[in-house]
């Protein structure tokens, strides 16, 4: 009876993956400080181990995957990752506490949530250093990815992106506004399409994640603005029209400095929220407090109270959209 596969250690697999990850046995050789023929012996015993070849070497100098290797390799990252996830928990059971946390979060997000987090954070772990950033849409994910942030909290990006985790922790409620004296504003109830003749203001995305893509956008001229308070002052001025997080503009619209607005096409939406962490650096006790923290506000009367504010406004269910203006 033939004998299955061997057991591969998790040193071939991390040769294995690196070579994959600079494309080439010498590069691979200089960033694990190895000779390139350890790694090739690495590589064969690998090979044999497993009794495939991972990589086609006759029809190309540069090593390439073969149909079994790119099996492989899916199967050898998860592998790593896991070990990554192990050793880093366990890391953190030893050190304890964190000394600091990198915190960022989307513009979006409720002042009170932030609010109530923070002073709840700094009354819990008062050794704990803090350091704050607020970012828009893809752009929590890329400081969390480039390890500029530890833990963030903003929109999930459509695409999975290996090595985060991520927690739904509840959404916002964006709802189309303008001045009182804006076109749309004045017309009462407009017909389909009305928005596309008027400027709208666009939150803009710093991050490469949704380059190219215009989403929830529906003008045929637009504003790019890279901060909300920008976009939310030039509002209240009569400049353009757009989407905003309900509990933002709550006061505006209540006083009659805005007005929520009646576009069969654009009635705003449900702008989900997640909070995420790289897997191979999970947060420690004061970060994980923090998420479990954000978790809680998502359930509580005054998160509920924002989504009946916004459901009374829209004056029908909202609608998920997939990004904000």
């Amino acid at each position: 009876m033939p004998s299955g596969p061997g057991i591969p250690t998790l040193d071939q697999l991390r040769v294995f993956l690196t070579i994959v990850d600079v494309g080439s046995f010498a590069g691979a050789a200089r960033r694990l400080g190895r000779a390139t023929s350890v790694i090739s012996y690495s590589i064969a015993n690998l090979e044999a181990q497993l009794g495939v070849s991972l990589f086609d070497r006759e029809s190309t100098r540069k090593p390439q995957l073969t149909e079994a290797g790119r099996m492989v390799l899916a199967e050898a990252r998860t592998v790593s990752n896991g070990v990554d996830g192990l050793r880093a928990k366990v890391k953190g059971l030893l050190q304890g506490l964190e000394a600091e946390i990198h915190l960022v979060l989307d513009v979006m997000l409720p002042a009170w949530r932030v609010v109530d987090a923070l002073k709840e954070f700094r009354a819990e772990f008062p050794t704990v250093h803090l350091r704050l950033n607020v970012e828009a849409l893809g752009a929590v994910t890329q400081m969390v990815l480039n390890r500029s942030a530890s833990i963030g909290v903003g929109w999930p990006l459509d695409a999975e992106i290996a090595g985060i985790e991520r927690i739904g922790v509840g959404s916002v409620e964006l709802v189309p506004v303008a001045a009182p004296n804006h076109p749309l504003a004045r017309a009462g109830q407009n017909a389909p399409g009305a928005g596309r003749d008027q400027i709208q203001l666009v939150l803009t995305d710093r991050s490469p994640f949704t380059q190219g893509q215009d989403m929830a956008v529906v003008a045929t001229q637009t504003w790019r603005l890279a901060d909300l308070g920008s976009k939310h002052m030039l509002l209240r001025e009569g400049i353009g029209w757009g989407n905003m997080p309900e509990p933002m503009v709550r006061e505006d619209l209540a006083a009659g400095r805005l007005v929520r607005l009646d576009m069969p096409d654009c009635r705003g939406g449900s702008y989900r929220l997640q909070a995420i962490y790289r897997t191979d650096t999970p947060p420690g006790p004061a970060g994980s407090w923090l998420i479990k923290r954000f978790q809680e506000q998502a359930e509580s009367p005054t998160a509920r109270a924002d989504e009946n504010a916004a459901r009374f406004l829209a004056g029908s269910r909202p609608q998920t959209i997939k990004a904000a203006e």
